[in-house]
């Protein structure tokens, strides 16, 4: 069925952009087609684990597809979008090129002896109920 998919952890630094990206796109991977693809995700990378989790979810309200303002983040969405297609899961798990339609991601300042991470995968029916809501 259709659930609303999260995940955490914290990285070291050393980890860097990389480890974000490998976290990132394994979520998606290990949720396959549980929540109903073709998602959204959303990324929070940065403040305290509650906060990395809350700007996960904040990254979700952005209109799908804007870039983030900033290049570098806006670079890493593009990145994350690539190689979460890249794994074939597709639109309801049968396959294909969508597994997502976005991927955004919001930051927030954290301690320099942390790299924390947060993953949401909004489903397709939820954005449909908000469309009409």
């Amino acid at each position: 069925g259709c659930e609303n998919m999260s995940y955490f952890q914290m990285l070291t630094p050393a980890a860097g952009r990389q480890g974000v990206v490998d976290f990132v796109v394994s979520c998606v991977d290990r949720s396959g087609a549980n929540p109903c693809p073709p998602v959204i995700v959303g990324v929070g990378i940065g403040g305290t684990a509650d906060k990395t989790m809350a700007i996960a979810k904040r990254a979700l309200l952005r209109p799908v597809g804007q870039p983030h303002p900033d290049s570098e983040v806006a670079a890493l969405e593009a990145e994350l979008l690539e190689k979460i297609n890249a794994l074939g899961i597709g639109p309801i798990g049968v396959g294909g090129v969508t597994t997502a339609l976005a991927a955004h991601v919001e930051t927030f300042p954290c301690h320099i002896a942390s790299l924390p991470v947060a993953v949401n995968l909004q489903c397709h029916s939820a954005r449909s109920m908000m469309e009409v809501l």
